[in-house]
């Protein structure tokens, strides 16, 4: 079969030895893949990255000096079942998979091992209990988004988002704009992006941003009085000293009326703030930017050391949670939402191409002004997006 390898950063188009079901896996026909940001982050990086990913105990990740198929976005057709199968879905059948597949007894992700081919090629083999048929015909072009979509349902978990919060998304790239999507979705009142690149800025408004602002001009934390944050540490002291006055004025004992407060109130108000760049001193900037009691959730993957100064993180009482992939459920329920409506990510999608231009369409995703999601139908003969 036809497939784009990837060795020592050179991406080739070659044949490869036809992939074969084993016991528990699907044999696909690959109808679309997309090119993701981690795979124009590993092919020069791959190295560094693996020795990161050891220091968490996952030691399959690729080296440069390997030959590796990447495409752990995709959306195919059933062809054939390996041994062991139930064989629920017929073949035929459009369907999505995560992509993490046994490998005797580990487990590897689809695209990012030298073990197994990813996506980037003609056919696929995936785990078939990762595999979901795709309803109410849906596009294989949309069906091919809901991995990168799933990562973005994780971080709105995270980051226990409300409607009534104010959501700031730092970074409009794929991920950024698949929050952004997700944030409409749940008629999120107020979604502020932030980003340099005014292509990516109006990717942003037409995903659903309510505000979109330019970092080097305006701040996407000014808002923060109009939505009655509290601004620093000052204010949190006169908070808690006036209401304290307050509430002892009552015929009640305070703590009483104060732990009711609590339980009806929740967490003090503060915006939920995306990280989605992944870059030396974002985080750090963010912390600077925010008011009293932000929630931070970072999904954004810096590969180099970064610094934080926990104090001024402690003073504002800020949350910081880190987010990683999604659950099998996240999965199926984003691919759901894709299909049903819910969620409107075609404006993620600005090109496609075959194979023997995935090289090009790995050069064109360098320039944010021109694009955000290419992807690819290994049966087109496009090459540029």
């Amino acid at each position: 079969m036809k497939a784009v390898v990837c060795r020592n950063g050179q991406l080739t188009v070659q044949d490869r030895p036809e992939p074969r079901p084993g016991p528990g896996q699907v044999l696909l026909k690959v109808l679309r893949c997309g090119i993701c940001g981690s795979d124009l982050h590993i092919r020069h990086h791959c190295d560094a990255w693996g020795a990161l990913m050891a220091r968490s105990g996952y030691t399959s990740l690729m080296r440069a000096d390997q030959e590796v198929v990447f495409g752990h976005e995709f959306s195919g057709e059933v062809l054939e079942y390996g041994p062991g199968c139930k064989r629920s879905v017929k073949p035929g059948t459009h369907v999505v998979a995560s992509p993490a597949l046994r490998v005797g007894t580990e487990i590897d992700m689809v695209g990012l091992s030298a073990r197994i081919d990813g996506a980037y090629a003609e056919r696929v083999v995936v785990q078939e209990t990762s595999m979901f048929p795709i309803p109410n015909g849906l596009s294989p072009d949309l069906a091919a988004l809901t991995e990168p979509m799933a990562v973005g349902m994780h971080a709105l978990r995270c980051g226990n988002v409300k409607r009534s919060d104010v959501a700031v998304v730092i970074g409009c790239g794929p991920v950024g704009l698949a929050i952004i999507c997700l944030l409409k979705a749940r008629d999120v009142e107020t979604i502020v992006a932030s980003d340099f690149s005014p292509g990516r800025r109006k990717l942003a408004s037409a995903c659903g941003a309510h505000i979109v602002v330019d970092p080097a001009v305006h701040s996407p934390y000014a808002h923060w009085q109009e939505f009655g944050f509290i601004k620093d540490v000052p204010a949190t002291l006169e908070l808690m000293v006036s209401t304290r006055e307050k509430l002892g004025r009552l015929p009640l004992p305070w703590w009483h009326t104060w732990r009711l407060a609590e339980l009806l109130a929740g967490d003090p108000k503060g915006p939920v703030v995306f990280e989605c760049v992944g870059a030396p001193g974002v985080l750090q900037n963010i912390i600077e930017g925010v008011p009293q009691f932000a929630r931070i959730v970072v999904v954004g993957v810096c590969m180099q050391s970064d610094r934080i100064e926990n104090a001024v993180a402690i003073n504002k009482a800020t949350q910081i949670r880190f987010s990683a992939g999604y659950s099998p459920l996240e999965f199926r329920e984003t691919l759901h939402a894709i299909a049903y409506g819910t969620v409107d990510c075609s404006r993620l999608i600005t090109g496609e191409v075959g194979l023997g231009g995935v090289d090009a369409a790995f050069t064109a995703l360098g320039d944010p002004e021109t694009h955000a999601k290419i992807l690819i139908d290994p049966q087109s003969s496009v090459t540029l997006a």
